[in-house]
Protein backbone atom coordinates (compact mmCIF):
# COMPACT_ATOMS: atom_id res chain seq x y z
CA UNK A 1 0.00 0.00 0.00
CA UNK A 2 2.31 2.68 1.25
CA UNK A 3 6.02 2.55 0.68
CA UNK A 4 7.00 3.97 4.02
CA UNK A 5 10.54 3.55 5.30
CA UNK A 6 11.30 3.69 8.98
CA UNK A 7 14.71 4.86 9.99
CA UNK A 8 16.40 4.00 13.25
CA UNK A 9 18.64 6.72 14.51
CA UNK A 10 21.28 5.64 16.94
CA UNK A 11 22.40 8.50 19.05
CA UNK A 12 25.54 8.03 21.03
CA UNK A 13 26.33 10.05 24.09
CA UNK A 14 30.12 10.19 24.46
CA UNK A 15 29.91 12.02 27.79
CA UNK A 16 27.47 9.43 29.12
CA UNK A 17 29.71 6.60 27.95
CA UNK A 18 32.67 8.27 29.62
CA UNK A 19 30.78 8.68 32.90
CA UNK A 20 29.64 5.06 32.78
CA UNK A 21 33.21 3.92 32.13
CA UNK A 22 34.54 5.94 35.06
CA UNK A 23 31.79 4.67 37.36
CA UNK A 24 32.43 1.07 36.28
CA UNK A 25 36.16 1.53 36.89
CA UNK A 26 35.52 2.96 40.34
CA UNK A 27 33.25 0.02 41.20
CA UNK A 28 35.90 -2.47 40.05
CA UNK A 29 38.61 -0.70 42.08
CA UNK A 30 36.32 -0.68 45.13
CA UNK A 31 35.69 -4.42 44.80
CA UNK A 32 39.45 -5.07 44.52
CA UNK A 33 40.00 -2.88 47.59
CA UNK A 34 37.43 -4.88 49.56
CA UNK A 35 39.10 -8.12 48.46
CA UNK A 36 42.51 -6.88 49.57
CA UNK A 37 41.02 -5.74 52.87
CA UNK A 38 39.52 -9.19 53.42
CA UNK A 39 42.83 -10.93 52.70
CA UNK A 40 44.64 -8.58 55.09
CA UNK A 41 42.04 -9.15 57.80
CA UNK A 42 42.18 -12.93 57.43
CA UNK A 43 46.00 -12.85 57.55
CA UNK A 44 46.17 -10.73 60.70
CA UNK A 45 43.37 -12.74 62.30
CA UNK A 46 45.23 -15.98 61.54
CA UNK A 47 48.45 -14.60 63.00
CA UNK A 48 46.61 -13.51 66.14
CA UNK A 49 44.93 -16.88 66.60
CA UNK A 50 48.23 -18.72 66.07
CA UNK A 51 49.98 -16.42 68.55
CA UNK A 52 47.30 -16.96 71.18
CA UNK A 53 47.48 -20.72 70.68
CA UNK A 54 51.28 -20.67 70.89
CA UNK A 55 51.17 -18.50 74.03
CA UNK A 56 48.66 -20.83 75.63
CA UNK A 57 50.87 -23.86 74.91
CA UNK A 58 53.96 -22.08 76.28
CA UNK A 59 52.10 -21.12 79.46
CA UNK A 60 50.82 -24.69 79.87
CA UNK A 61 54.38 -25.99 79.42
CA UNK A 62 55.76 -23.55 81.97
CA UNK A 63 52.92 -24.31 84.38
CA UNK A 64 54.06 -27.94 84.34
CA UNK A 65 57.15 -26.85 86.30
CA UNK A 66 55.15 -24.95 88.90
CA UNK A 67 55.80 -26.67 92.23
CA UNK A 68 52.31 -26.28 93.66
Amino acid sequence: MFNRQDYVYQSSDPKGDERFGKLFGIVICFVFFLGALQVAYETVSGWYQNFVQWGSEVLAFLAGYWPF
